[in-house]
């Protein structure tokens, strides 16, 4: 059992779950899914987490909980709310699920997250330069993994860029559904936004994550 967690997904607007192997990267179970509380205040997601563990089958006592959240984090404090509510800034997040669940919870960026299990066990696996995770969804997370090892909190979302102080208003998934842009017109402000990056960091190579990179092939062949 030394190998099984629950893997968490806290996003804007919902929060999946599932038993993993972590030394592979599988899922054991189904990935379950619930809506993410109206307003994302912390007791409600704190009281919803709970609920969803709940809901996922073999899950013991004494299983290990792994938490991606769309935060900062720092020694388990959230830094940063730019979608959940602001009442998460500077809470203790990390004590907050372990007193609700009642178990050790391990917290770490939602982006993060998912660029270090790309380059354990997906696309950027044994990339030896210099990889960007970025994650399109209710905002844009990014992760820099270079060599294998993380840089936390790289927070690339929020460039400011075309007169938009956070880019990710303008390129995030949400802000395409929000505006109703084709996935041609998404494209360009997407190429707008890779393409800064590519000026600043040179990247060997760029993931793209998040559920709407299952219609990869409409979009990112604009590119």
């Amino acid at each position: 059992m030394a190998d099984i967690a629950v893997g968490i997904d806290i996003g804007g607007t919902g929060m999946k779950g599932a038993l993993v192997d972590v030394s592979t990267g599988e899922k054991l179970t189904d990935r379950f899914r619930v809506p993410t509380p109206e307003g994302a205040r912390p007791e409600d997601v704190a009281s919803t987490l709970r609920e969803l563990v709940e809901s996922i089958p073999g899950v013991r006592r004494r299983t290990p909980i792994g938490v991606a959240f769309p935060s900062v984090i720092s020694n388990g404090v959230a830094l940063t709310a730019s979608n959940i509510d602001a009442a998460w800034i500077g809470l203790n997040a990390d004590e907050l699920f372990t007193r609700t669940l009642d178990r050790k919870v391990r917290l770490v960026n939602d982006a993060d997250a998912a660029g270090y299990a790309e380059s354990r066990f997906g696309a950027a696996r044994g990339v030896k330069g210099l990889v960007i995770m970025v994650t399109l969804g209710t905002g844009i997370g990014t992760a820099l993994i270079y060599k294998g090892h993380l840089i936390p909190n790289s927070e690339l979302g929020h460039l400011e860029l075309d007169g938009y102080p956070s880019y990710e208003k303008a390129a995030s998934n949400a802000a395409r559904e929000r505006e109703g842009l084709s996935m041609a017109e998404w494209a360009v402000r997407l190429q707008r936004y890779f393409g800064k990056l590519e000026s600043l960091l040179q990247p060997a190579l760029f993931v793209v994550g998040r559920g709407v990179s299952k219609k990869s092939d409409q979009f990112l062949a604009l590119l």
